[in-house]
């Protein structure tokens, strides 16, 4: 019995419809723009990615599960710029969050362990400044019902909204990763 060690799979394409230049990633990437000029459509083969904007993982972020994406509309991109992208380790543990209204961990806060599709309904505000991933990855969303801007989270502390990539501490909703999103 040979031992096959299956790599989780992502592949982007310049052009809509899965055609052009392509890049594949097995792993992180900080730096895709030598392997392609834009990327009109994506396709996962396997695993769970967050693919951004910006080269070193910044600017807009968009999760990707498995399955394909056509045209960059269908993974709620904003353009067609995708410049580094993140493997999201397979999770099957318990996930914690504890949500902050100010900077540094102050203010009203709440613990979390589930999905929230109305943020504002459940914690009275909308401004989440600071969050404590204690267990589990989770994506920030900027509106109600998962839709917006996203941003990911990993576990650790996140002292202000910049530090997870938002100019503006206001989130919408917030869900966990899984496998099943």
């Amino acid at each position: 019995m040979s031992n096959c060690i299956i790599l989780d799979t992502i592949v982007f394409y310049e052009d809509k419809n899965f055609q052009g230049r392509h890049y594949e990633c097995t792993s992180d990437c900080p730096e895709m723009h030598s392997h392609f000029s834009r990327c009109n459509s994506i396709r996962v083969d396997s695993g769970c990615w967050v693919a951004y904007e910006k080269s070193n993982y910044s600017g807009y972020q968009y999760m990707l599960h498995k399955g394909e994406y056509p045209e960059y509309q269908r993974w709620a991109g904003f353009n067609d710029c995708i410049r580094s992208c993140r493997m999201v380790p397979p999770y099957n543990g318990s996930y914690r969050m504890k949500i902050f209204e100010r900077s540094d961990f102050g203010g009203q806060n709440m613990e979390l362990s589930d999905d929230c599709p109305n943020l504002h309904e459940r914690f009275h505000t909308r401004d989440i400044s600071s969050v404590n991933v204690m267990e589990g990855y989770w994506m920030l969303h900027e509106h109600p019902n998962y839709r917006g801007r996203q941003y990911f989270l990993r576990p650790g502390e996140y002292r202000r909204h910049s530090e997870w990539g938002s100019a503006t501490p206001t989130i919408g909703s917030l869900r966990r990763v899984t496998e099943a999103n």
